[in-house]
């Protein structure tokens, strides 16, 4: 029976309505309501739980620098090299993500969601604070054990251990200023891809290789990979705790935090509000 929509250029059969549907993006709000209940679920999760999956994403993050300090070490210094050496970023993402382990730059957008649509009520706060200090505590954790581990075994080469210590010097030399900076673009970046991963489908490998790509791409400080960089340093004793706590750690927490919540979960609030 063919569609009798006023509005449509065309009728469509059922089936052929059913199809368009199927093909139709979820509107805002379905995106909003997917990872609102995502978040509400990982508020809920017990504290070991939240530890070792932030653990674990930790040293999954690892990745991305043994995949960076892998390809540009074995290309040579041109202009076009970081083209390359970024999709060696994107490989501990890849691994978080989807082996869906805990990473502190995504809870700035599941676990604020909650945290709105029950108009900021303590309890929920309570809560959401206390995900935040877990998964970024256990990912640190996890992020100094890769970077300790790398800096004091024979698991890389020389020029490969060589190069780590050139990313980590790249990762904390542009100042509390500029890190913070580069942290809200990072904290957006991956705030966004959350936004979008609930309506990929298979694409979701794609969103998150595209996204992180680019983040690394455009030197955006990103807390928990930057952190595998920077304690690589502190391994070495190339870099004191202290430079790292306050020189690094601190201004890309603020940065990632702004980006996530206020640019992303706010924003994207916003609009499910006024559409009522």
């Amino acid at each position: 029976m063919a569609s009798q929509d006023s509005g449509s250029t065309v009728d469509l059969s059922e089936s052929e309505e059913k199809e368009v549907e199927q093909r139709s993006p979820p509107r805002a709000a379905v995106v909003f309501e997917t990872i609102r209940r995502e978040g509400e679920t990982e508020l809920q999760r017990p504290v070991f739980s939240l530890a070792l999956s932030g653990l674990a994403a930790g040293l999954s993050m690892g990745a991305s620098l043994a995949g960076e300090g892998l390809i540009r070490s074995m290309l040579p210094d041109a202009q076009w090299r970081p083209l390359a050496v970024s999709f060696g970023y994107t490989l501990g993402f890849l691994i978080v993500v989807l082996g869906r382990q805990q990473l502190f730059t995504e809870n700035t957008v599941t676990a604020i969601l909650p945290l709105l649509d029950d108009k900021g009520k303590l309890a929920t706060l309570a809560r959401v604070l206390r995900l935040w200090v877990v998964v970024l505590t256990a990912n640190i954790v996890g992020a100094g054990c890769f970077a300790f581990a790398a800096a004091h075994s024979n698991v890389f080469s020389e020029d490969v251990r060589s190069t780590f210590v050139a990313i980590g010097r790249e990762a904390v030399a542009p100042g509390f200023g500029s890190i913070l900076v580069r942290g809200i673009a990072s904290g957006w970046l991956i705030a966004l891809m959350v936004w979008m991963l609930p309506g990929a489908d298979t694409s979701r490998p794609l969103i998150v290789l595209l996204i992180t790509y680019f983040v690394g791409l455009g030197s955006f400080s990103h807390v928990i990979a930057g952190s595998v960089e920077t304690l690589y340093l502190v391994a070495v004793g190339d870099l004191s705790w202290s430079r790292y706590a306050l020189g690094f750690l601190l201004p890309v927490f603020i940065g990632n935090v702004i980006g996530g919540t206020s640019l992303v979960a706010l924003l994207n609030y916003g609009q499910i509000v006024a559409e009522g």
